[in-house]
């Protein structure tokens, strides 16, 4: 069933698109990690950062420090503003920036409980009335009960022109758990599933694939960012 599946996966890019400076994100990440529920359809192929950190993770540079020396291919990664709708209804324009913040050194991880000063990247949320970005990023689960009954989950990832409503590229993809739910030595069958993926993500030397960014990295080969600074 998994390599009947793989036959329909892949990425099919109708047309890319130059100079984006920001993206409507019209599905949201859940805050927590489906590590086990064989019958959520919560598209475990596509877990990408939860909660706000998936909106963070769509922004450019966050994920590198300005304190670390930035490599050529860092340059334009991410999009000046994300645009996405709060569960009050009310849309929202996000935009981020690296800031001095302050920290308390946890106890709760070896640290003292004294307060120090870091870095961190920050996220500006400001109310608007409506979206303004052309494009949108959506996902979806599409398992069936047959699927999900064999430990199968299915995943589309849609881009859509919304002045059109056309899709101009989508990602479909599975995965299949080959323990088929085992648990045992605190055993995680979602998270190992993503090395077992059509489109394969890419692997780590012992444990699960790399899903992170994954909504990045395939939005940027169809949203060309713009290199504006």
């Amino acid at each position: 069933m998994f390599r009947e599946r793989c036959q329909r996966a892949g990425e099919f890019i109708r047309r890319t698109v130059e100079e984006v400076d920001g993206i409507v994100l019209l599905t949201l990440r859940p805050k927590d990690i489906n590590f086990s529920d064989q019958y959520r359809l919560d598209d475990p192929y596509g877990f990408d950062v939860t909660g706000d950190g998936y909106i963070e993770s769509l922004l450019r540079g966050s994920r590198f420090s300005p304190s670390l020396p930035p490599r050529p291919e860092q340059a334009y990664s991410g999009y000046l503003y994300v645009e996405a709708r709060d569960p009050d209804g009310a849309w929202y324009r996000y935009t981020g920036a690296w800031k001095e913040v302050e920290r308390v050194s946890s106890n709760l991880i070896g640290g003292d409980g004294r307060r120090f000063r870091a870095n961190q990247f920050v996220l500006d949320k400001t109310r608007v009335s409506s979206a303004q970005a052309t494009y949108g990023i959506t996902f979806e689960d599409i398992s069936t009960k047959e699927e999900r009954d064999h430990w199968i989950a299915g995943s589309s990832l849609r881009i859509i022109d919304l002045k059109t409503n056309e899709v101009i590229a989508e990602r479909i993809g599975y995965m299949v758990d080959p323990g088929q739910g085992a648990t045992g030595g605190g055993r995680s069958p979602w998270i190992l599933a993503s090395r077992y993926a059509c489109p394969a993500f890419p692997p780590t030397p012992s444990g699960p694939a790399i899903q992170l960014h994954q909504t990045l990295r395939f939005a940027e080969k169809v949203l060309h960012p713009t290199k504006q600074q």
